[in-house]
């Protein structure tokens, strides 16, 4: 982690911008995922070149599989060719603290034949794991974690895995039922997941892992709201072109709301299982005017403000961003359902009450959220814990709050690289990665 304390600009005027977001990290790291394991070789137009697609990427070819960046776009996106391969080992895969490579990879990696080291950030060791070490133990994986369930561990692979029932705690984080999907037709009797424990946080990234694999020909037959089958079959190769990520483009889109201005995020999809999604109705409630046409998504400010009661079980990632945003409010908010943020790059919700009240705010913890009510702001160091999403909630607060100094902004690597650049383009008007 960086030191170095970045002066967040303060806005002296409503911002007025036509943003370009990079592709979602999400759906990139699924489609990586999927294109390894499909059945002959494929493309993938629009893939998140961030520090997290590159942790995935790298654990990849670690393993075996070819996956070669063909162009760049404009917005900074790859096109890349992924050939799939027969997987082994001895490999080592670093995850950094990226939550989707630690909880996909080793369903694959226990495809693979031999031994596969996993290892990753500090924080990344601190993250739960043993949910998808005991699980894929249940479906015949063998895994040295020396009883830790965390990282670092080991993957001893035989070229195949039995399958059969998973018994899944997934109360925690969705990518456990997410990564054991992706693989699960791969397995030689298919895989049926059985959720048990409290309801499941982040649902969308569950639907969106059930529709890219049906893209592939794979079926993931649903008994209930907590039962998952897939039978044992061919992961059909296809091209694909990631989405713009949502959740990359909350902070600008606040920008908007914050200042009293306007931004514009090209290319929003009219449909699509990306949480982000749910910005629509929220910055509508928060006081913005929402519209949605052919080019994008624009919210526009002016009116103040507002505080909210939120439900944010399904939109977890949003809540540092919203928090920001309801530390500037005329009102207090509420937001519930999130208390899995304990276990994210972070303690997401004990680094946005210490962070907010450092600069005078008034934010306290409650079992499975955050109370925010507003106080006048002052300048001072903003610490993000080497956590994307602290960082661009500092910026935020940086527009409104002059003497704001966020630790670390190359943390927003992880998911937004270039991210200062963006910020500072779309106070002059315009921004793209």
């Amino acid at each position: 982690m960086s030191t170095e304390l970045w002066p967040a600009p303060t806005a002296d005027h409503p911002v007025r911008a036509v943003v370009s977001v990079p592709g979602s990290k999400s759906a990139s790291n699924r489609a990586l995922v999927l294109a390894a394991l499909a059945d002959g070789p494929s493309r993938i137009t629009g893939l998140l070149d961030a520090r997290d697609t590159a942790l995935m990427a790298d654990g990849l070819r670690a393993l075996g599989v070819e996956i070669e960046p063909v162009v760049r776009d404009e917005v900074g996106n790859l096109s890349v060719d992924v050939t799939p391969h027969f997987l082994r080992g001895p490999a080592a895969v670093d995850v950094g603290l990226a939550g989707t490579v630690m909880r996909f990879l080793p369903p694959v990696a226990v495809l693979a034949h031999g031994d596969i080291a996993f290892d990753g950030d500090d924080h990344a060791r601190r993250r739960p794991m043993a949910t998808v070490i005991e699980s894929l133990k249940d479906l015949g994986a063998s895994i040295d974690d020396r009883g830790t369930g965390r990282l670092p561990f080991t993957v001893h692979a035989t070229g195949e895995v039995t399958g059969g029932e998973a018994f899944v705690d997934a109360s925690k984080s969705s990518q456990f039922i997410s990564g054991l999907l992706l693989s699960a037709a791969r397995f030689n009797a298919g895989v049926t997941i059985h959720h048990v424990g409290d309801p499941i946080p982040s649902m969308p990234h569950i639907d969106m892992t059930i529709a890219m694999l049906a893209d592939h020909g794979v079926v993931v037959r649903r008994d209930g709201a907590a039962v998952w089958h897939v039978d044992p079959q061919e992961v059909r190769a296809v091209d694909r072109t990631i989405e713009p990520d949502l959740s990359n483009a909350a902070p600008f889109l606040a920008a908007a709301l914050i200042t009293g201005g306007t931004v514009t995020v090209r290319d929003w999809p009219s449909q699509t299982t990306q949480p982000g999604d749910l910005l629509r109705g929220i910055w509508q409630a928060m006081g913005a005017t929402v519209e949605h046409d052919a080019t994008g998504l624009t919210v526009s400010g002016g009116s103040g403000i507002h505080g909210i009661d939120l439900d944010l079980a399904d939109a977890g990632e949003l809540a540092p961003t919203i928090a920001a945003v309801a530390a500037l409010a005329d009102s207090p908010t509420t937001l519930r359902g999130i208390a899995h943020l304990r276990g994210h790059e972070t303690d997401r919700l004990a680094a946005l009450t210490a962070q907010i009240n450092g600069l005078g705010g008034d934010a306290q913890e409650t079992s499975d959220g955050l109370l925010i009510t507003p106080r006048r702001l002052h300048g001072g160091v903003f610490q993000t814990y080497d956590d994307h999403r602290m960082a661009t909630a500092g910026a935020l607060l940086g527009l409104a709050v002059a003497g704001v100094e966020v630790e670390d902004i190359a943390t927003t690597g992880k998911t937004l690289p270039g991210f200062p650049r963006m910020w500072a383009e779309m106070l002059h008007g315009s921004a793209s990665a």
